[in-house]
């Protein structure tokens, strides 16, 4: 379901923009749909044949995503496994600090080598509805005031969902545009179509290295983009848009901690409105990647930091819980197939 279906089955039930958008207000709260105000109750504010409607459009959007599991992190935060009608699952994750983290896609086609999400491959579009509806869910449980694109999927892969979604939450959601952050490898298509927006969202670019070369090797179908030139397309939109650009660089032991890298980056940033997130990588026992070593970071850090590079620390969220992005949902995927494959022995 998209954005515009809903406003569609509103108008359908005789609803005018005023009575829509307070009923779509509502939903993004997390709130029954026929939420009034203080000084309005809906019975005097919605047409009868909207009051008569509003049911079956509230189960409608209630079946859009339901929570299938909470894993609560020692940091404040909490992955959620969500489940959509069709029953394919995606992750969100509150945020300390009333973050959210949302899913764009199931899967993901990129194919990063060090992210569990892209190893399952892309198995579908995740639609505009569904995609605010994840909002609507975690404010059952806390508030948002800032939504990030970076869960499941690449959203530029996504991006009229992505993008009606974004425009929802920075009106009737009544979330700023530098709250809204949208998060890409860095597919042309984005540097053409965000500065169109009405609502114009923060950029996160995934960097991870300065070579060409070791960022095809670990972004396998990123576009083929010079890193430099990545830069530079970033800049033009954080200078149009009055905003840094975060740069997303996962830290991989001995392949993009060396010092190499790091006088790179000093070159690669010298005048640029940007911020470097260092990402250090939620290793697991058997991954061939590892973190590197706590002294490592904090070195990197300190040299980055005191040579002009706005630089900091961004432990993904859940580690102590083994909640990196798709590792929740390879689980749960993992266990339905399980429990099949017995119910097939038992036949």
């Amino acid at each position: 379901m998209r954005i515009p279906d809903i406003h569609q089955r509103l108008a359908d039930l005789g609803a005018l923009p005023a009575h829509s958008g307070r009923v779509v207000r509502a939903w993004l709260q997390g709130k029954p749909l026929n939420t009034g105000t203080r000084r309005q109750q809906s019975e005097n504010f919605l047409p009868l044949s909207v009051r008569a409607g509003l049911p079956q459009l509230s189960d409608d959007l209630d079946n859009l995503v339901r929570l299938r599991s909470e894993h609560p992190g020692a940091d404040g935060s909490a992955r959620l496994l969500v489940e959509l009608a069709d029953g394919q699952m995606i992750e969100s994750v509150l945020l300390p600090r009333g973050g959210l983290c949302v899913s764009s896609q199931v899967g993901c086609a990129v194919g990063c080598v060090f992210c569990q999400t892209g190893k399952s491959g892309l198995l579908r579009q995740v639609g505009s509805a569904e995609i605010v509806a994840q909002v609507a869910l975690a404010r059952r449980f806390r508030p948002v005031k800032k939504v990030v694109f970076m869960g499941m999927g690449e959203p530029a892969h996504n991006l009229d969902n992505v993008l009606e979604a974004i425009d929802l939450l920075g009106t009737e959601g009544g979330i700023g545009h530098k709250n809204l952050v949208f998060s890409t490898v860095g597919d042309p298509r984005v540097f053409e179509r965000l500065p169109q927006q009405r609502i114009k969202p923060a950029l996160a670019l995934s960097l991870h290295t300065t070579d060409a070369e070791l960022r095809q090797q670990l972004l396998p179908r990123a576009p083929r983009i010079d890193p430099a030139e990545l830069m530079e397309l970033g800049e033009a939109y954080a200078r149009a848009v009055d905003y840094p650009i975060q740069y997303q660089w996962t830290l991989l032991k001995g392949i993009n901690d060396s010092q190499e890298e790091m006088d790179e980056i000093l070159r690669l940033f010298k005048g640029k409105y940007a911020v470097l997130n260092l990402i250090p990588y939620n290793s697991l026992e058997a991954d061939e990647f590892q973190r590197p070593d706590g002294d490592r970071i904090v070195q990197i850090v300190r040299y980055l930091h005191s040579r002009g590079v706005l630089t900091k620390v961004r432990n993904s969220a859940g580690q102590d819980i083994d909640g990196g992005c798709g590792q929740l949902r390879a689980r749960a995927a993992e266990l339905v197939e399980r429990k099949r494959q017995q119910r097939h022995s038992a036949d």
